[in-house]
């Protein structure tokens, strides 16, 4: 551990919220010795409904913060992150690992047998030169319906996983792909596979769900491997979860989204605040 409390050489994983937990699930899962540390900018949570100046500004706040304890790669986990700012880190941090999320399109497209595929995320998502490469590459040959999930993130971030009001803000998101024919649903959002048994339930057996994590987690395998940055020791990771929000509502929310056993053992929850535009921990 460091002088702050937090792993000396870590995978930093950061989101604007809690949705990314969905992908250090996946880490944690697929790499058991890695230490961990995971962002969570709630202070500024939804990135989705900001410019892309403004993503980018907190993103590379983070990653400074990352970075300086210790990061050893960067896990983008955020969609609306990584099409705002993957490619303006890279150029910022040349010499940094980063792995970015993307609306897993590719999958997707060779899967569909009607060829339409329906991708759900937010706005900024949509908006990133990261999504038009995405349909450039993969989807020449079939149609792409796209939807903005409106005030999902905020459901996902109020625990709302399972209410009646979540469940008719769905419907009314997925109704438009599935009156489209799409047979292959790709959650374009970290926080959307907290909501996936509804919306299997609501889809039923028209639409396959894609959710990029596991994807992601093998991603970070083959970076670390590549880099020679794995860890070298066979005891299971320390994981550590920090928030610009309530630190409280956070940890409650960790109980919530993860099973029990996932949460056992070395693991703790922190408070990290913005001051002057740089991110610091709270001692």
């Amino acid at each position: 551990m460091t002088h702050c409390g937090l792993p000396s050489r870590f995978i930093g994983v950061f989101d604007s919220g809690v949705g990314g937990v969905s992908v250090w699930r996946e880490i944690a899962r697929q790499l058991p010795h890695e230490d961990v540390v995971y962002l969570g900018d709630q202070a500024h949570v939804p990135y989705g409904l900001r410019s892309l100046d403004e993503v980018r500004s907190f993103s590379e706040g983070v990653v400074r913060f990352l970075l300086d304890h210790g990061a050893k790669v960067i896990v983008i986990a955020c969609n609306a992150a990584s099409a705002a700012s993957l490619y303006y880190l890279r150029n910022l941090f040349p010499e940094v690992p980063f792995v970015g999320m993307e609306p897993a399109v590719k999958p997707a497209a060779e899967r569909t047998r009607t060829g339409v595929v329906g991708v759900i995320a937010t706005r900024t998502t949509f908006q990133g030169k990261l999504f038009a490469s995405l349909l450039q590459r993969y989807a020449r040959d079939v149609r792409v319906v796209t939807e903005v999930g409106s005030g999902l993130v905020e459901a996902v971030e109020a625990g709302a996983l399972d209410t009646p009001e979540t469940e008719e803000l769905l419907r009314k998101h997925l109704a438009p792909l599935v009156e489209a024919g799409a047979d292959q649903l790709v959650l374009g959002c970290t926080h959307y596979p907290f909501l996936r048994s509804m919306i299997e339930r609501i889809v039923g057996d028209c639409m396959a769900v894609i959710d990029p994590a596991p994807a992601v987690a093998r991603q970070t395998a083959c970076v670390l491997a590549r880099e020679g940055l794995e860890a070298g020791y066979p005891r299971a990771g320390d994981h550590v979860f920090c928030t610009t929000g309530d630190v409280a509502d956070f940890a409650a929310m960790l109980e919530r989204l993860l099973p029990q056993p996932v949460l056992q053992g070395n693991c703790e929850v922190r408070a990290a605040r913005w001051r002057e535009g740089r991110l610091e921990l709270v001692e």
